[in-house]
């Protein structure tokens, strides 16, 4: 056990750097998301909380999706997203794709709690805080760490691209980079599990109680 914390503490002393700037990456991308929502203009607002308004008509209604297929869509929507992080990191050229698809997500999550507060005030305060912040408080290091793993090992194989060095065997980095993603994708069931029963059953109570 000790080993392995050592070991841990070694790679994040070691990669800090990449670490560091893919938390910035991600809360630049944030950040964007909520200037995008300041910038639009009155008409393009409302068209967009039209939408929105009629999904909490529905939810006040009764007319909920099962918790089963928001889990289902959630965990598959996080595979994806993490597989296609692991296959990137296998190859130099889709190194900048990890750094768009960070920050795309950055973007996603600044917008979404932008436009609701933006809209809703302190209630779309309250309704982002439920619905949005359960899953993402586990989610969002996940794809931070993963961004970072296929960084590291994309930098790994472009360092023994460049100088030839390729009599240290690869087998044993590469194997633990399948490892820990098989375990951020476990973790990403988690946060699927959290946005299914716990974000959504938070966020219908909150509508219903608003729009009765």
């Amino acid at each position: 056990m000790y080993q392995k914390r050592t070991h841990v503490f070694n790679h994040v002393k070691e990669h800090a750097a990449i670490y560091i700037f893919m938390i910035i990456l991600f809360l630049t991308g944030v950040i964007f998301g909520a200037v995008i929502v300041n910038s639009m203009n009155t008409v393009q607002k409302l068209d967009l909380f039209f939408y929105l308004e009629r999904f909490f008509g529905q939810i006040a209604d009764n007319q909920q999706i099962e918790n089963s297929e928001i889990l289902k869509s959630s965990f598959f929507y996080h595979a994806k997203y993490l597989v296609l992080l692991f296959i990137l990191g296998l190859s130099v050229i889709g190194l900048p794709i990890v750094w768009i698809l960070l920050f795309l997500k950055g973007l996603v999550v600044g917008f979404s709690v932008g436009f609701i507060v933006n809209q809703l005030g302190l209630k779309g305060l309250f309704l982002a805080s439920l619905s949005i912040a359960p899953q993402n408080i586990i989610i969002i290091p996940i794809y931070i760490l993963a961004g970072s793993l296929s960084m590291i090992f994309s930098l790994t194989l472009l360092g023994k691209l460049f100088t030839h060095r390729f009599t240290r065997p690869i087998l044993q980095p590469f194997g633990r980079y399948i490892t820990m993603f098989t375990l951020l994708l476990a973790g990403s069931l988690i946060a699927a599990v959290m946005e299914a029963f716990v974000a959504n059953e938070a966020m219908e109570s909150l509508i219903q109680s608003l729009y009765k």
